[in-house]
């Protein structure tokens, strides 16, 4: 299995803070989520990191098995 997490208020929108998913293509494994969690996910400002490294492009990104993928939210501050 590979592994979502969820940080900050993407916590509060999934539920969880990390969920279990089949490997395969990123935007199969976003698919197969409940779609008003994916929205969020997809957000503009919303950022991955696969195994730590930031990701500036999810295009072609395929999670294998025991990778982590975690999402960030907008850093907000003032």
């Amino acid at each position: 299995m590979a592994k979502l997490v969820f940080l900050g208020r993407l916590e509060d929108v999934a539920r969880t803070s990390e969920m279990s998913v089949a490997p395969g293509p990123v935007e199969q494994v976003l698919a197969a989520l409940d779609p008003a969690l994916a929205v969020q996910l997809l957000g503009e400002k919303v950022r991955m990191a696969l195994n730590g490294a930031l990701l500036t492009d999810v295009g072609g990104v395929v999670l294998a098995e025991g990778d982590e993928l975690a999402f960030l939210p907008p850093v907000s501050g003032g």
